[in-house]
C-alpha cells in the first residue's frame, strides 16, 4: 500500500475557542487574530507561527508529499498563510470545500467533510490516506506509523490515557476505544463516563482514546461515509459513527497502533498560550 496523502479537517467555526477569548489572559493581536481567523491559524509563542505550519512539518517529516486542506467556503485565512502557493514545507497542497447543504446553518459534520473531499478529489477514493484534526498537533512518529504496510483497510492511532495526562474524569470525556486482543478496534464510545469505561481497559491496564487521526483505504471507507446516518442529538453525520459501521461489517477493518505521548490541541483559547514551539 502507499499512502502520500494526508487531510486535514479544519472547517469548523472554532466556536468554543471565540467563546472563551474573553476569559483568556492573552496578548491583544493574538486574541484579535483568534477571533478573525481558524484556530489552526492563531499565531503562537514566540515564533508566532501557526499550529497549521507546524502539523504540516510534521507532515513532511512523516513522508506525505500531498495535503488536503478542508475548509469552509471562507478560506482567505488559509489562502493567505499559504502565500496563495500549492507549495508548502515540500508538501503540495489542495482545499477541498465542506460546503453546508441548503437548509442547515453549520456544516453537516466530519463525515461529510471527509465525503465531500473524496468527491472532489475522486483519486482519494483509489489509494490510501491519513485523516486527522486541524487543531491537533499529531507527532511524526503518529503520523509515519499510519504509513505503514499493513493488512486491514484501515489504521488509527490508539493513545494511552496516561500518555496523554488527563484524569480519568477528563478522559471520560473523550472517546474511549474498545479494542481487541490482537490490536483491531471493535468500538469507539463516546464519553463513556468513570464507571462505563473501566471495562475498556487494555491488559497494561492503560484506557486507550481515539483523537480523530485514521488512515483510510478510499475505496473500503467511500460507502461509509456516504451512507453515514445523522447523529440524533448533535444533526451531524460523525467520522467515529462511520468508522464503527465500517467494522460493524469487517472485524478486523481498523488496526490499532499504540502509542503513548502527548497530543497539543487547540480546543479553547487557555490552550493558546501553552504553545511555546
Amino acid at each position: 500500500m502507499k499512502n502520500n496523502s494526508l487531510v486535514i479537517m479544519a472547517g469548523g467555526a472554532s466556536s468554543r475557542m471565540k467563546k472563551s477569548l474573553g476569559r483568556a489572559a492573552l496578548d491583544k493581536s493574538v486574541k484579535k487574530a483568534a477571533q478573525k481567523l481558524h484556530k489552526s491559524l492563531i499565531p503562537l509563542g514566540n515564533s508566532g507561527k501557526p499550529l497549521l505550519h507546524y502539523l504540516l512539518k510534521n507532515a513532511a517529516g512523516a513522508g506525505y508529499s500531498n495535503i488536503y486542506l478542508i475548509t469552509s467556503e471562507e478560506n482567505q485565512g488559509f489562502k493567505d498563510f499559504l502565500n496563495d502557493s500549492e507549495d508548502y514545507l515540500g508538501t503540495n497542497v489542495h482545499f477541498a470545500i465542506q460546503h453546508i447543504p441548503e437548509g442547515r446553518e453549520k456544516p453537516l459534520g466530519t463525515a461529510d467533510a471527509i465525503l465531500q473531499c473524496l468527491e472532489q478529489h475522486p483519486t482519494l477514493q483509489e489509494t490510501y490516506f491519513t485523516v486527522c484534526n486541524g487543531d491537533n498537533l499529531y507527532s511524526v512518529d503518529a503520523l509515519r506509523d499510519l504509513r505503514k504496510e499493513r493488512d486491514a483497510p484501515h489504521a488509527t492511532i490508539a493513545y494511552s490515557g496516561s500518555g496523554l495526562g488527563f484524569s480519568d474524569e477528563r478522559l471520560a470525556k473523550f472517546a474511549v476505544m474498545d479494542i481487541s486482543s490482537d490490536g483491531y478496534l471493535r468500538n469507539i464510545i463516546e464519553k463513556p463516563g468513570l464507571d462505563e469505561m473501566e471495562q475498556y481497559r487494555d491488559a497494561s491496564g492503560e484506557l486507550r482514546i481515539s483523537m480523530n487521526v485514521f488512515s483510510f483505504s478510499g475505496a473500503e471507507i467511500f460507502p461509509y461515509l456516504k451512507n453515514c446516518p445523522i447523529n440524533a442529538k448533535r444533526g451531524e453525520k460523525e467520522l467515529p459513527e462511520a468508522v464503527r459501521n465500517a467494522v460493524a461489517g469487517h472485524a478486523k477493518a481498523v488496526l490499532c497502533y499504540p502509542r503513548s505521548e502527548r497530543l497539543p490541541d487547540l480546543t479553547d483559547a487557555h490552550d493558546i498560550k501553552d504553545f511555546y514551539l
